[in-house]
């Protein structure tokens, strides 16, 4: 009962301290929670973003066994800030560079994922590609993202409008304000 009672102290203090984050501890499945159910018309997506208030439409482009894209999942799309952030700001889809699967483009042309990513020259994985609210490539970060700052600065750099002026790699190294 003593050592239960020390490790519930030391718990708190260091969650006190700032050592250990409650939020960094609360993660769900990437594929429920980060991810927006894709009912494979993508042009129908951007009315629903449109109305839904969002910034655009964010498509993760992946493959079976990727080993970036597992650890995308595992360590940064499944945190709930992480999917709450991006839930807020866009509507979030993958997409199977090899995948059967049939969809309509944005510009409501019948491909699979396959020949979809193939016309968008995707060819590593993971690819996070941004879209406005017209369908039009804004962003786009080839490979895993460092990790869940990076990965959140990302969407502010979006939604921001700063990819306007200037690329991700120049935002990165701006000075940022310490997050409480």
């Amino acid at each position: 009962m003593k050592s239960l009672s020390k490790l519930l102290l030391t718990l708190l203090l260091a969650l006190g301290s700032g050592m250990v984050s409650a939020q960094s501890v609360v993660t769900r499945d990437a594929m429920t929670h980060f991810f927006d159910a894709n009912m494979g018309d993508l042009r129908a997506e951007l009315t629903d973003a449109k109305t839904a208030g969002k910034k655009g439409i964010m498509l993760m482009y992946e493959q079976e066994g990727c080993p970036a894209c597992i650890y995308m999942k595992q360590n940064v799309l499944n945190r709930s800030d992480v999917q709450a952030l991006y839930r807020k700001l866009f509507v979030n889809f993958t997409i199977d560079i090899f995948g059967a699967v049939p969809l309509q483009d944005f510009k409501g042309r019948d491909l699979t994922e396959k020949a979809f990513a193939a016309e968008n020259k995707v060819r590593a994985t993971p690819t996070f590609v941004f879209h406005d609210l017209t369908g039009t490539e804004i962003v786009r970060i080839a490979g895993a993202v460092r990790d869940v700052d990076e990965f959140k600065l990302l969407a502010e750099f979006v939604a921001s409008g700063a990819h306007k002026t200037r690329s991700f790699a120049e935002h990165r190294k701006l000075p940022r304000k310490p997050t409480p």
